[in-house]
């Protein structure tokens, strides 16, 4: 038998479906309320008014004691505060109580990209180092071509279709990337020709289905933990430390040493925020600090074309070595 907090919660995950959040978003705050009340047990959070601030800094305190993250932390938090302030809004809870409990500060992690050599040996394995159909062997490269050529993100490029492939006009079709939000993303000669002889295979294989990547004994859509156990075998078999997420990064670090303007590259990431794509400017510091030697002043010097010493222009008997007076240097 249901209680009033699994009612609500299921009225405010059904809301949510009809305001078109992805079910990813909603199984991470199913999950989040369930993991609340198994920690107090169900007899112990039946009714709303239940989850009190009490119980709830209880709870918190002591999951951040044994086994959570900071970034853990924060994300349950954020899970329950959804619910309970759309509780508060309809009414059946006066006031959150999470709202008089702080967050954790997380730490400002930099994005981690690969270099462009590791990403031509991921690539190289995922082709030349697995044995494989030949289906097999395009499809894994154009899987991974994609996250690294394009950007996208692994849950876009599992719910990528043929038809979002347009290879005359050299772009693809993001629909409902997160947030909800469609983009067009221009894609480049490379990924192009990867992706023109995956077609092909595809095509010879007789796959029908209407998402591009797809299984290889059957014709079903190809799932997130098939890519998640490919990227496993290549990091094992490469020691490059390579994840899902990390060619994404490796994507926009590229893109901006290249020259790439962090507006263009915002709206191929499919931020909402400038802030977002900014961060990955610190990760490419090393490069752009390299990029230094071609302002015209340092270059000037480099040539010997100009030169920095000061005598010509001192008078006549003035030192150009500054002196102060010795009360300055103790």
């Amino acid at each position: 038998m249901k209680n009033e907090i699994d009612t609500l919660h299921g009225m405010f995950c059904e809301e949510a479906l009809l305001r078109n959040y992805r079910p990813s978003t909603i199984k991470w705050w199913q999950d989040a309320i369930r993991m609340l009340r198994g920690h107090f047990g169900v007899p112990g959070l039946r009714s709303i008014t239940d989850i009190t601030l009490e119980r709830l800094q209880a709870y918190f305190a002591s999951k951040r004691a044994r086994v959570w993250t900071a970034d853990t932390y924060s994300n349950q938090y954020r899970a329950l505060k959804a619910f309970l302030d759309w509780c508060v809004q309809r009414g059946h809870l006066d006031a959150n109580p999470l709202h008089a409990i702080p967050r954790p500060k997380l730490e400002k992690k930099l994005p981690k990209g690969l270099t462009a050599e590791e990403a031509e040996l991921v690539l190289n394995y995922a082709f030349y180092g697995r044995a494989g159909s030949a289906f097999m062997r395009h499809r894994n490269r154009a899987l991974l071509a994609v996250m690294l050529h394009a950007g996208l993100r692994l849950a876009e490029t599992m719910n990528l279709e043929v038809g979002h492939i347009d290879l005359a006009s050299r772009c693809l079709f993001v629909k409902c990337g997160k947030g909800g939000k469609d983009r067009l993303v221009p894609i480049g000669g490379t990924l192009a020709g990867y992706l023109e002889k995956y077609l092909a295979q595809r095509t010879k294989a007789g796959k029908r289905c209407r998402h591009l990547f797809t299984t290889v004994p059957d014709d079903r859509r190809l799932a997130p933990h098939t890519l998640q156990l490919l990227i496993r075998k290549i990091r094992k078999a490469t020691g490059v430390d390579v994840s899902a997420h990390r060619l994404r990064h490796t994507f926009a670090t590229l893109m901006l040493e290249g020259g790439c303007d962090l507006f263009s590259l915002k709206e191929m990431m499919g931020h909402s925020r400038i802030e977002t794509t900014m961060g990955y400017l610190s990760a490419t510091i090393g490069h752009l600090r390299g990029q230094m030697s071609k302002h015209p002043l340092e270059t000037a010097r480099n040539r010997g074309q100009a030169s920095f010493s000061p005598s010509p222009f001192y008078p006549e008997g003035f030192s150009s070595t500054p002196r102060f007076p010795s009360s300055y240097l103790s």
